[in-house]
């Protein structure tokens, strides 16, 4: 893949994420311009959404463990509960598709991905080790416990140059950056 077609593959995918965030009703948005000939289908696109999803949940989870590195189990805990205010049509879409998905391949994959994701949360906390046999039992919990925990909310909205609005936690890095890019 080329820089052009990776650039326009990020920014159908930022539109993607940006509708399911305005929507939150856990339906694939592939409506939005771009799609269909960005994307080889529906499950090329849930990956794509996995991926944004697990990179800002590990992003999360590592800032949390920065800040308190004391309790790993509560910073894992927030790091997820964090993502999914961030993205919390991503996390809808990634539900609807786990409790019903479009094929067999697709159900594999979110299985497979749900699977690596509970034993990333066990081990981020030092309830298990990565190649534990009982680490992706240990990590479902966590997510339990998380998602019992998660009062979703909009976050706030910041404008970017040119008039382009981003999304975001409220923390003290994030204000620093608004600050000084406008």
């Amino acid at each position: 893949m080329g820089w052009d077609n990776l650039h326009r593959r990020s920014d159908v995918l930022r539109r993607v994420i940006d509708e399911a965030d305005r929507r939150r009703d856990g339906r694939l948005p592939v409506d939005v311009p771009g799609v269909r000939e960005t994307f080889a289908d529906e499950l090329d696109l849930v990956s794509a959404l996995h991926l944004r999803w697990h990179t800002r949940l590990s992003g999360r989870i590592e800032e949390a463990l920065c800040a308190d590195p004391a309790d790993p189990e509560t910073a894992v805990s927030e790091g997820w509960r964090r993502a999914a205010a961030e993205l919390p049509g991503v996390r809808a879409i990634l539900d609807a598709c786990t409790a019903a998905p479009a094929g067999e391949e697709m159900a594999r994959v979110l299985s497979r991905a749900r699977e690596k994701e509970w034993v990333l949360l066990a081990a981020m906390a030092g309830r298990a080790g990565a190649s534990e046999q009982r680490a992706a039992a240990v990590g479902r919990r966590m997510e339990e416990d998380a998602r019992a925990a998660y009062r979703p909310t909009v976050p706030p909205q910041h404008r970017r140059p040119g008039g382009r609005t981003e999304r975001r936690a409220e923390g003290l890095l994030d204000r620093l950056r608004t600050h000084l890019t406008v």
